[in-house]
C-alpha cells in the first residue's frame, strides 16, 4: 500500500524541527573543521550541536503532547538523528583515529538492524521501538562523544581510548539484545504462535 506525504504533516512543527536538525549538521561540520585552535568556532561548534539536541527533545514532545505524530516524522526524526550521529563520529575521527574502528563496527550492527527489520516486517512482526538497552548505548554514545568534543584539544590516547572502546562495548551488548529479540521473533513464526510486539 502506498503512501502519500501530505503537505501538512511537512510543515508539522515536529516535522520542521527535524528537518532543522538535518540543516544544522553541515553548519556544526563546518565550524568543527576550522575549530583547531580557534575557541570560538569550538564553542560555535558546541552550541549548535547543543541546540540540535534541544531541538530533538523538543519535536518529540510536541509530537505526542499535540497528537502531531506522522508517517513523514517517523522516519525524518531517525534520519536526523544517524545523519547527526555519522558528522559527530567522522569529525571527531580526525582527533582520535581510533573512532573508525568503532564506525565500521556501527555500520555493521546498522546495517543487520535494518536487514533484519526489514525481513520480519514482511513476516508481520516488528519491534515496539527502542528497548532500554539501546537506549543506554545510545545514551553512553552520547556522552562519550559529548566529552571528546567538549574537550577544546586532544585528550590522553588512553582515556579517549577507554572512553571510545566503552561506548563500543555497550553498543556490542546492545547488538546482541536485539539479535536475540529477532532470534526469538524467528522461533515464535516457526511455531506459529500469535503476533506480538516484541
Amino acid at each position: 500500500m502506498n503512501y502519500k506525504i501530505k503537505k501538512e504533516e511537512i510543515f508539522s512543527i515536529p516535522n520542521i524541527l527535524s528537518l532543522f536538525r538535518i540543516l544544522l549538521i553541515p553548519v556544526f561540520i563546518v565550524l568543527f573543521v576550522n575549530s583547531k585552535g580557534n575557541t570560538g568556532f569550538h564553542i560555535a561548534a558546541v552550541a549548535v550541536l547543543a541546540l540540535s539536541g534541544l531541538t530533538d527533545m523538543l519535536d518529540g514532545k510536541i509530537a505526542r503532547h499535540f497528537n502531531m505524530i506522522t508517517e513523514l516524522g517517523k522516519v525524518l526524526d531517525p534520519v536526523a538523528d544517524k545523519l547527526t550521529q555519522c558528522a559527530i563520529m567522522i569529525c571527531l575521527t580526525m582527533r582520535y583515529p581510533l573512532l573508525w574502528t568503532f564506525i565500521g563496527a556501527l555500520a555493521i550492527k546498522e546495517i543487520t538492524m535494518a536487514v533484519l527489520g526489514m525481513v520480519f516486517l514482511r513476516k508481520g512482526r516488528k519491534l515496539k521501538g527502542a528497548h532500554w538497552y539501546g537506549k543506554v548505548s545510545t545514551v553512553v554514545f552520547y556522552l562519550v562523544m559529548m566529552v571528546l568534543l567538549i574537550v577544546p584539544d586532544e585528550i590522553p590516547f588512553e582515556l579517549s581510548a577507554a572512553l571510545i572502546i566503552l561506548s563500543g562495548a555497550f553498543m556490542i551488548f546492545s547488538f546482541i539484545m536485539y539479535i536475540t529479540v529477532y532470534f526469538n521473533m524467528a522461533r515464535d513464526i516457526k511455531e506459529n504462535k500469535p503476533n506480538k510486539m516484541y
